[in-house]
């Protein structure tokens, strides 16, 4: 999968149950469209209609899976749909969601953003009573812990709220039944989940662009530990366990680099937080040069505060071919090297003969972000200097967002000298990982930052996940 050398984004959901005579196919179909930045690999959608659930999902795009033929077939009084990038389980059809499951009390439909922590524990425990898995992804454990649940209490929604405890790590969740749409989140709140109202009808987005897409109203996030509840009789209804935190522990690569700019998380702008970001890095990263270049896209924001703090201009020094997406596949080493060239191309007239600061928002490997530096160059660059709004990557991610093990970080066991001369850069700062509360100050949320600091914020079982992921 090519991503530009940046971490795998998140998955994305998004959920409807409609009291106006909506089409909710039609309207998921926009939200996840909206939702595409979050996952390029498969996508699927479910409805429920006179109690009978149907569902299509596959690999690809949203445009490309759902023509007008297929979401004509998906008429239904509630919806919920998915975009996946994989962080855990394979890249094929059978791990698309949503996931649709049959067990003794009927039918559930899940869509599922996160990663769990005690996810290879559920499945083995499942396993061990004779359970089989049709799929490698979280999802399924889920889905498992629901259904047991639910044969042993009165309804789905007391099923959701009883397996909470027991599903450990990050999940903004939806869950379908034939009657009932619910939306649950973590105790922690790693990953947003949003309400929105449309007329008397709901809706449930990973992302509050994706309320906009389908001109939803925001009402407020889903909390943490939460569990919101729609239905005929009682339309809205929250339950909330023993274990709700206050404040979100909130991803704060959310910020950084999976969010859409137009989106608000916990209150705070995206696109202002990236342009904080940018306005931090020139006061504690400062550099003496002719133009600011922000690399496509999430670069862009934060190289307009660079150049608002530091008085340097703005200039548009990359251009980026739109019509290459982040599913683009290379077959072999020459046409690994060849994909930046074709996703993003120097404009010479802009930087030959310039000194450059160059902003992205985060180094992983170091590989890509060294070709661009050397396309700078080779246009004409006199100078690049690097600037990163994020710290550095030093430790994995356990929570969805696939950052890959230590040994594959460029910043692993090097220090920010060592790194510059691995990228070929003139200078190279990051943002002081001190400077992510002043970045993101005005969140109504606590931050996980784990992936540069290894404080995390719960136990994880480091040895059973990396075997898992094949580490």
């Amino acid at each position: 999968m090519y991503n530009c050398g940046k971490p795998g984004e998140e998955c994305g959901v998004f959920g409807i149950f409609d009291n106006d005579g909506l089409d909710c196919a039609q309207l998921t179909y926009y939200g996840l469209f909206s939702l595409q930045h979050r996952g390029q690999e498969s996508c699927g959608i479910a409805v429920s209609m006179n109690r009978d659930i149907k569902h299509f999902k596959n690999m690809g795009l949203v445009n490309e899976v759902f023509t007008g033929d297929v979401l004509g077939l998906l008429k239904g009084e509630m919806a919920i749909g998915h975009v996946r990038y994989s962080t855990t389980g394979e890249s094929r059809r059978e791990n698309a969601q949503p996931l649709v499951t049959k067990y003794a009390k009927g039918t559930l439909a899940i869509a599922h953003n996160g990663n769990l922590t005690n996810g290879a524990q559920l499945r083995d425990d499942f396993e061990k009573r004779g359970l089989i898995f049709q799929t490698t992804i979280d999802s399924e454990a889920i889905a498992y812990v629901i259904a047991g649940e639910r044969i042993n209490c009165g309804s789905i929604e007391e099923a959701v709220v009883r397996s909470i405890p027991k599903i450990h790590g990050a999940y903004s969740l939806l869950v379908m039944s034939p009657r009932k749409l619910i939306a649950a989140r973590d105790v922690y709140g790693f990953r947003p989940l949003s309400i929105g109202k449309i007329g008397n009808s709901w809706v449930f987005a990973s992302e509050t662009c994706a309320l906009d897409a389908v001109g939803a109203e925001f009402v407020r996030d889903v909390e943490p530990g939460e569990v919101v509840l729609c239905d005929r009789e009682r339309g809205l209804v929250s339950y909330k366990n023993n274990c709700v935190r206050r404040r979100p522990k909130m991803c704060a690569f959310e910020y950084i680099y999976i969010a859409r700019p137009d989106s608000v998380i916990a209150g705070l702008s995206v696109y202002e937080a990236r342009k904080n970001a940018g306005r931090l890095l020139a006061k504690y990263c400062p550099a003496e040069a002719d133009v600011v270049v922000g690399v496509p896209d999430s670069g862009v924001d934060a190289a307009i505060g660079f150049s608002e703090a530091s008085g340097i201009p703005l200039e548009h020094g990359l251009v980026r071919n739109r019509y290459i997406g982040r599913t683009f596949i290379q077959p072999g080493q020459e046409m690994r090297e060849r994909s930046v060239r074709l996703k993003l191309n120097p404009l010479q007239d802009i930087v030959k003969g310039k000194r450059v600061v160059m902003i992205d928002d985060s180094i992983v490997r170091g590989t890509t972000c060294k070709r661009i530096v050397n396309m700078m160059k080779a246009a004409g660059a006199r100078e690049v200097h690097m600037r990163v709004s994020s710290p550095p990557f030093l430790y994995p991610c356990y929570f969805g967002t696939d950052v890959p093990s230590q040994e594959l970080l460029v910043s692993w066991r090097k220090t920010a000298e060592e790194v510059r001369s691995v990228i070929n850069a003139d200078s190279l700062g990051f943002l002081p990982v001190e400077a992510l509360g002043e970045m993101l100050a005005g969140a109504d949320a606590d931050f996980c930052d784990a992936c540069f600091t290894g404080n995390y914020p719960m136990p994880v079982p480091y040895d059973e996940i990396r075997e898992k992921r094949g580490y």
